[in-house]
C-alpha cells in the first residue's frame, strides 16, 4: 500500500510541475491581461502544490509534516484556492463598473465571452432575443458584435442584467456556481462516491479548468452538463437525461457529439428502443422550448450568430485561431481547407465505427468516448481554440471519476493502482446504497 501511494505521489509532482510551467509560461508571454494575472497566482498555487507533494515523498513515515499536509487533497485544495479562486475574485473585483472595450487585449480584466453572455441577456429582456441585428450597426460586423452560443448561455448573463454591474453579477460567478451545483447533483445521483484525486487534478485544477474559470467561464456549465447527462443514463433516467442534453446543446451545438454518444449509450443500456425514443423526445421538446421562443422573435439573426457564423460562414470571420492541426492545414489556402474538412469527416466516420463496434457500457466508457469526440473536433478544426482542449481533459477526469464508482475491471485496477492508500479509495456503488 505505501509503495502505491508514493507512486501516486510521483504522479502528482509530475502534474503539479508541468502546470507550474504552464502557469510560469502564462504569466511571461501572454498577450492577455487576464491570462497574465491568472498565471502569477497559479505559479504559486502550483508551486505550493509541487513543494507539499515533494515533502511528503520525502518523509515515507510521515516525522516531518502532519497527517493534513500530508494528504493528497491538500495540495488539491492549495492549487484550487490559489490558482482558481483567488485570480477569479482579483479579476472581477478589478473589472470597473463602467468597462466595456479596452485597448484590445491587454487591458481585458475579462475575456469577450463574459461580455458577450453579458450582453445577450440585456438584449433578451429588451427585444426578446439574445441575437443582436447585425444590419442595424450602420458598419461590417466585426466577431465581437456575434452571439455564437445558444440562447441557454443567456441564463449566465442576466444576474448583471437584472441587478446592474457588480462584481458577484460577473457571468463568471454565475459560471462558477452553476458548474459546482452541477457536479454535486450528479456526484449525488451516483451514490457519492470517494472521489480519485487523479479526477479531481484533471477535472478541477488542471491549468484549462482553472485558467478557464478566471478569465470566461462559459465553457464550465457544459461540461458539467455533460458529466449529469451521463450519470443520469446510466441512472436509468433517460428522460432527464435528454433534457440536460438539450440545455447542452442549446448552449454550444459544439458539444452535439456529447449527445451522439449518449444516444447510443442509452440504447446499449437495456436494449430497448422506448429509452432511446424517452431520451430523444426529452431532448427535442426541451430544446424545442428554449429555441423556438427566440428564433420566432428574429430568424436571420439566430442563424446568423448561432449557426453561420461559428460554421465559418457569417459576416465576420471567427477569431479562433489557435496553431493545432486542422487550422495549420486549413491555413495552405482552399485546398488545405477541405483536406482539413476531409480529415474532420474521416475521424468522424472512425469514431462512429468505434461506437457501432464498441459500443460504451458504462458511465466511464461513455465519457471517454466524449472526450475522444470533442477532443478530435477540436484539434481538426479549421478555426479551434487551444482552450477549448478543456473538454477532453476535464472529461477525462470525469471518466476516472466514473471508473472508481463502476468502470471495466482494467479502468479499476488502473485507478487502484494509483490511488493512494488514504486518499483516494475506489467505492463499489452497492455498498453505499446506490442503484445499479
Amino acid at each position: 500500500m505505501e509503495q502505491t501511494g508514493q507512486r501516486a505521489r510521483r504522479f502528482d509532482l509530475l502534474f503539479y510541475l508541468v502546470s507550474l510551467l504552464f502557469a510560469a509560461a502564462t504569466a511571461a508571454f501572454s498577450e492577455f491581461y487576464g491570462y497574465r494575472v491568472w498565471g502569477n497566482f497559479a505559479t504559486a498555487g502550483y508551486l505550493l502544490a509541487a513543494a507539499l507533494t515533494g515533502f511528503g515523498l520525502l518523509s515515507r513515515k510521515g516525522p516531518t509534516l502532519s497527517a493534513a499536509l500530508r494528504s493528497r487533497w491538500t495540495a488539491v485544495a492549495v492549487a484550487g484556492l490559489l490558482a482558481g479562486v483567488v485570480p477569479l475574485l482579483v479579476l472581477i473585483f478589478r473589472r470597473a463598473p463602467d468597462f466595456r472595450w479596452g485597448r484590445w487585449p491587454w487591458s481585458f480584466p475579462a475575456q469577450p465571452e463574459v461580455w458577450v453572455v453579458e450582453r445577450s441577456a440585456e438584449l433578451l429582456l429588451a427585444h426578446g432575443t439574445p441575437y443582436p441585428d447585425l444590419d442595424l450597426l450602420g458598419r461590417a460586423p466585426h466577431p465581437d458584435d456575434y452571439t455564437p452560443y445558444g440562447p441557454s448561455m443567456t441564463v449566465f448573463g442576466l444576474p448583471r442584467a437584472l441587478f446592474g454591474d457588480g462584481a458577484f453579477t460577473d457571468a463568471r460567478v454565475a459560471f462558477a456556481v452553476a458548474t459546482v451545483l452541477i457536479i454535486v447533483l450528479a456526484f449525488a445521483i451516483m451514490g457519492r462516491p470517494r472521489v480519485p484525486v487523479a479526477a479531481a487534478q484533471l477535472a478541477a485544477i488542471s491549468p484549462l479548468t482553472l485558467l478557464t474559470a478566471a478569465v470566461a467561464g462559459d465553457d464550465l456549465p457544459v461540461i458539467a452538463l455533460i458529466v449529469l447527462a451521463t450519470a443520469l443514463v446510466y441512472r436509468g433516467r433517460p428522460g432527464w437525461a435528454g433534457v440536460v442534453c438539450a440545455l447542452v446543446v442549446t448552449m454550444k451545438l459544439t458539444a452535439l457529439p456529447a449527445l451522439a454518444v449518449l444516444a447510443v449509450a442509452v440504447f446499449v443500456r437495456r436494449k430497448r428502443v422506448a429509452d432511446l425514443a424517452i431520451f430523444l423526445g426529452g431532448t427535442l421538446a426541451a430544446s424545442a422550448v428554449i429555441v423556438v421562443p427566440v428564433f420566432r422573435v428574429d430568424p436571420a439573426a439566430f442563424v446568423e450568430h448561432v449557426i453561420l457564423y461559428p460554421a465559418g460562414l457569417g459576416r465576420a470571420g471567427s477569431p479562433a485561431a489557435s496553431p493545432l492541426p486542422g487550422h495549420l492545414i486549413a491555413q495552405l489556402g482552399p485546398v488545405g481547407h477541405a483536406v482539413s474538412l476531409a480529415l474532420l469527416a474521416v475521424a468522424a466516420c472512425v469514431i462512429v465505427a468505434w461506437l457501432i463496434v464498441r459500443p460504451p457500457r458504462d458511465p466511464a466508457g461513455a465519457t471517454l468516448r466524449i472526450a475522444v469526440a470533442l477532443g478530435t473536433a477540436i484539434i481538426l478544426a479549421p478555426a479551434t481554440r487551444w482552450g477549448y482542449l478543456v473538454y477532453p481533459l476535464a472529461l477525462l477526469g470525469a471518466m476516472i471519476g466514473f471508473a472508481s464508482v463502476g468502470g471495466t475491471a482494467p479502468e479499476r485496477r488502473t485507478d487502484r493502482a494509483t490511488a493512494g492508500p488514504a486518499d483516494d479509495l475506489a467505492v463499489n456503488p452497492d455498498s453505499r446504497g446506490s442503484q445499479p
